[in-house]
Order: C-alpha cells, then sequence, then structure tokens
C-alpha cells in the first residue's frame, strides 16, 4: 500500500476522500470540527510538493438529491481559514463545472466537490459515476477511514480507475493504531465495552477474546447480561433475545481465560430524565418501575483499577446515559482511568463515537494515545472483516 510520505505529488492534481461529514447547528456552524483538522496533514503534503488537492466528501443523509442543509459549502469558511488561502468550490462532484474546475487548479490550490450523497449513485457504489469522478484527478487519496467499511463509489469503487492509489495520514493512523492493540498490543490488554446494545457489539467482543486478557463490560448492554444471569433489571434497557448470546459470551471468555468484569451496582432512576430520582443499588437488584442509568460507586472503583493497572486499553461506548450530568459519573471515571493509565506508560485507544465525544468533552483528547474518529469501521475492522476501502487501496 502506498502511502503519503512514499508519494511525490508534484504536478499532480490529488483526488483526495476525506470524511467532512461534521455536526452543523441551525445557523450551519460546525459544532465539532476534529474530522476537518485530522485531514490538514495530508493535504498539507500534496501542496507542499508542489501538487493540487480536489476534496470529495459526504455529509449528513441527503434523501435521493440536493438538499440545502447538507451543501459542503457551509463548511468552506472554516477550509479557508485552515488551509490560509481561498479554497475553490464546485456546486456539483460531476460534470462540467467540476471537469472546468478541476483542470484550471494551479499547484498549491484546493478546490473542494459538492457533496457526493446528492447522487444516490455514491452510496450503491455504481462504477460510472465513480468513472465521472475519476476523471478530475491524476491520483487518487484515501484518506476517509470513518467510511472505509462502505463499497461506496469514491470510497472503494474508483480505485480501479487509477494507477497511483495513496493512504492518507488519517487511514494509516487508524489502521497502525488499531493493528497496535490488535497485533502488538503489551499485555495485560483491557477493552472497556460499553453502549446499549450487545447486538452492535458482538462480533467485536467476540473477535476481542482471542487479544484481550480483561474485557469491562458497562453501559446499557451490561442489564441484558444482568437478566441473562437471573438478576432483576427493573425497566432498564436490555435485548431479550441476546439472552443466550451473553450467557454463551460469559463461556467463551472463560475458556479463553479472559477476566470478564460486570457493574457490581447500578444508580438508577424513576425516569429517564437527568433530574429524575435517584438510588445506587447492587447489580441484579433494580426495583419495578425503575431503570439503570450509569454503573455506580463500587463499580467504578473496579473498573478504574483493572483499567489503570492495564499496558493496553481499548476503550468505546459510554458506561451509562452520559449526556445526562447526573449519570456521567461513570464515564467520567473510565476517561479518568484511562489517561491515568496513558499517563504510567499504557497504550490507549478511543474507539470513536460516544467514547470519543466523551474524552474530547473533558479535554483529555491529548492525554490518551489515540482517540480514533472512525466509529463502524474501526468496529468493522476489530471484527476482523476487510475494509473495501482499505482493500480497494491494496490491489
Amino acid at each position: 500500500m502506498k502511502t503519503v510520505d512514499s508519494f511525490n505529488f508534484s504536478g499532480k492534481k490529488a483526488l483526495i476522500r476525506v470524511d467532512f461529514n461534521v455536526p452543523l447547528n441551525k445557523s450551519f456552524e460546525i459544532t465539532d470540527d476534529t474530522r476537518l483538522k485530522a485531514v490538514l496533514p495530508t493535504v498539507s503534503k500534496v501542496l507542499k510538493d508542489g501538487g493540487s488537492a480536489i476534496l470529495m466528501s459526504h455529509l449528513g443523509r441527503p434523501k435521493g438529491g440536493p438538499e440545502e442543509k447538507y451543501s459542503l459549502k457551509h463548511i468552506l469558511p472554516y477550509l479557508n481559514k485552515m488551509f490560509g488561502q481561498e479554497v475553490l468550490f464546485a456546486a456539483d462532484c460531476i460534470g462540467e463545472d467540476a471537469k472546468a474546475k478541476a483542470a484550471a487548479l494551479k499547484p498549491g490550490q484546493v478546490l473542494l466537490l459538492e457533496n457526493l450523497r446528492f447522487y444516490p449513485e455514491e452510496e450503491k457504489g455504481d462504477v460510472e459515476f465513480a468513472k465521472k469522478l475519476s476523471v478530475l484527478g491524476d491520483v487518487w487519496v484515501n484518506d476517509a477511514f470513518g467510511t472505509a467499511h462502505r463499497a461506496h463509489a469514491s470510497t472503494a469503487v474508483i480505485g480501479q480507475f487509477f494507477k497511483d492509489k495513496v493512504c492518507g495520514y488519517v487511514m494509516q493512523a487508524e489502521l497502525d493504531n488499531a493493528n497496535k492493540l490488535l497485533k502488538q498490543g503489551e499485555k495485560p490488554i483491557t477493552a472497556v465495552m460499553g453502549g446499549s446494545k450487545i447486538s452492535d457489539k458482538i462480533m467485536v467482543i467476540e473477535n476481542l477474546l482471542d487479544t484481550v486478557d480483561n474485557l469491562i463490560i458497562g453501559g446499557g448492554m451490561s442489564y441484558t447480561f444482568t437478566k441473562a444471569l437471573g438478576g432483576k433489571i427493573g425497566k432498564s434497557i436490555n435485548e431479550p433475545d441476546k439472552l443466550e448470546l451473553a450467557l454463551s459470551l460469559i463461556e467463551k471468555a472463560k475458556a479463553k481465560n479472559v477476566k470478564l468484569y460486570l457493574p457490581l451496582d447500578n444508580v438508577v432512576a424513576d425516569d429517564f430524565s437527568n433530574d429524575a430520582n435517584k438510588q445506587t443499588v447492587k447489580t441484579g437488584e433494580i426495583p419495578d418501575g425503575w431503570e439503570g442509568l450509569d454503573i455506580g460507586p463500587e463499580t467504578v472503583k473496579l473498573f478504574s483499577e483493572v483499567v489503570a493497572n492495564s499496558k493496553t486499553v481499548l476503550w468505546n461506548g459510554p458506561m451509562g446515559v452520559f449526556e445526562f450530568a447526573n449519570f456521567a459519573t461513570g464515564t467520567i471515571a473510565i476517561a479518568k482511568a484511562v489517561k491515568e493509565a496513558t499517563q504510567k506508560g499504557a497504550f490507549s485507544l478511543i474507539g470513536g463515537g460516544d467514547s470519543a465525544a466523551a474524552i474530547n468533552n473533558l479535554g483529555f483528547g491529548n492525554d490518551v494515545s489515540y482517540v480514533s474518529t472512525g466509529g463502524g469501521a474501526l468496529l468493522e475492522y476489530f471484527e476482523g472483516k476487510t475494509l473495501p476501502g482499505v482493500a480497494a487501496l491494496e490491489k
């Protein structure tokens, strides 16, 4: 696989698939610029070499055609500041306007194409659509790890039309850090898995049992385990059809000598609200009409100790409803434990999504080894799947 460092972009037009799928508020202001900042090193290398950059991305989920709220023109002011120059804009991602602007692009310039998903062909992986995109550049750079698990036109199919295909810095860092955990992790290795559903993480958990020494289960998915073990969970979120699966995971962990940690206690509420009445109860003893919204203090102590004594840590998913300040204690505690472990020399990988949001909101982003922007792509990589966007770079 060619990397950005191994390629000279002098005189080349680099067609770069970036992930600019950033959250915008009602005034079209960017509320989290992590993904925008992440692409700066790749584009800077292209420009420094004497090449030009054509950026293509999706934004949101437009339904079958252009929608004003999903136009990438809204992020132009930010990009102008980030690159220190006026970023040109094509009001379409294919067609005459895009072709003319791409052809006229001079070394050192940056062109942003309109939202790829304004065409349904993008998500369908349409070959003709990919071909129309490919004529805009001389070399294809895939730097959108967050969509690498999708066989879309711009993320995978387009690769067949280029002799020169290059892995961007974001893509490379995501793969390097995932492999550092999966293949080179120093023991003890701990995976902290949270979130609401086992079904979202089952393949990841099963695959990680061959790698980790400790598996911590928190968040909403822990109530399915508790119910499977015969505990009372009140009206807590759970998956009744996954009880056998939960029990089988417990047995598989035992068979592989993986220590599986479940909550010892829970903070429960009489309503799904930050202002609900709350109490702390032992795991398996949640009263009827109450629901678990966070891990309790005994669990915080146990989980934090396991994490703090680890040499390699993966964290994916919150320990409770951390959007509610009164039920964020467990998630904050895990974030602090990961930070502490990292300060003691551990390698820590934050697995995107809510975990990344929690780490960044607490200001710990620079205190852990790596914060993934991959989300679903990272989880599929941990499942052992081949990612189409990565495979396309290797062909």
